[in-house]
């Protein structure tokens, strides 16, 4: 008999039950995860770059990239490494989740889009990160864009997705490059981005050390074109802040005040009043509880948001308050 993890939140009560109809280790500790609907056969839409929230056997509520191409609609494919050193989120699915087992997971959210107009683009992946790279592989090979991949990796066993990115179509587009864990073997990238071609955009997707060297690389390219999105796969630096001050977080949809006190999160101060929203690394870097800004001054210590984003969205993981009040979209 089939299993179901759930939680019996409002957040999760709107949520898909789909059936894990094939589970594959496709590199060493990352398991490749097909779901599918038993009652419907074509799923809400999604485009390449978009993630899904998952309610893991752990009860943790985490984000995962949909891989697969987005015309294939009656189904959603994540991909999910196996973190030892984490909270327990990846560990429960990869040794709890088996095939013909239920899970909750979210309607498709995208914060990571191309562009509408591209014409080229570079597309960079760390580790894990391939996982959105590998979705608009699909969508830019269907677009007839010219694109080109820089994929760096530790060593071929670590590496997901090697066989499809060196599939005969990808030939010469495709950059793989293994470190062997050793920094000083870690790929220059300074004469692959020296030159930007004419109306090419950039997408990068990884651990920060690679996310930070790609920024300051691409700092001759205009910053519209340049893209991040990151999986919390290596600690967030501190901060230049002045004291924390406590303040208070007003929940829109839920008619509810919460303090936040010196010292603790919005995201802990929120768990603490029994409200549960989606988190990660919690460190400022993988985007997992992003969330709408309202109203109020946010004082932003993430790595993720871009400038023009800062009025819409807030990190709630580290970010903190430099109005006396934030107005959530919760």
């Amino acid at each position: 008999m089939s299993s179901t993890f759930e939680q019996a939140t409002t957040v999760e009560a709107a949520m898909l039950s789909l059936t894990v109809r094939n589970k594959t280790e496709i590199a060493q500790e990352i398991f490749l995860f097909e779901l599918v609907s038993d009652t419907q056969p074509h799923l809400p839409a999604f485009s390449a770059g978009s993630h899904v929230v998952v309610v893991t056997p752990a009860g943790l509520t985490r984000r995962y990239s949909l891989c697969n191409a987005a015309s294939e609609d009656g189904r959603y494919v994540i991909a999910v490494k196996r973190d030892a050193q984490g909270d327990g989120g990846s560990v429960s699915m990869a040794d709890r989740v088996q095939v013909g087992d239920r899970l909750l997971v979210s309607r498709p959210e995208n914060y990571f889009p191309l562009a509408s107009n591209l014409s080229s683009c570079v597309l960079i992946a760390g580790g894990i990160g391939v996982t959105p790279i590998l979705c608009m592989v699909h969508e830019l090979l269907a677009r007839k864009i010219d694109f080109r991949v820089i994929y760096c990796t530790r060593s071929p066993e670590t590496t997901a997705f090697l066989e499809e990115l060196s599939a005969p179509e990808l030939a010469g587009r495709v950059l793989i490059h293994h470190d062997h864990g050793d920094r000083a073997l870690s790929l220059d990238l300074a004469p692959l981005l020296a030159e930007r071609a004419s109306g090419a955009q950039l997408y990068c997707c990884g651990p920060r050390p690679l996310m930070q060297a790609v920024r300051d690389m691409t700092r001759h390219w205009p910053s519209s074109v340049v893209h991040f999105e990151d999986f919390g796969t290596s600690p967030h630096p501190a901060h230049e802040h002045g004291p924390d001050q406590p303040f208070s977080v007003r929940l829109a949809r839920q008619n509810l005040t919460v303090n936040v006190p010196v010292g603790v999160s919005i995201l802990e101060a929120l768990r603490g009043s029994g409200v549960s929203v989606p988190s990660s690394c919690e460190s400022g870097t993988c985007g997992s509880c992003r969330t709408g800004l309202i109203a109020g001054v946010a004082e932003h210590r993430d790595f993720v948001l871009d400038d023009d984003e800062h009025g819409k969205d807030i990190m709630i993981c580290v970010s903190r308050a430099q109005s006396a009040e934030l107005v959530l979209d919760i």
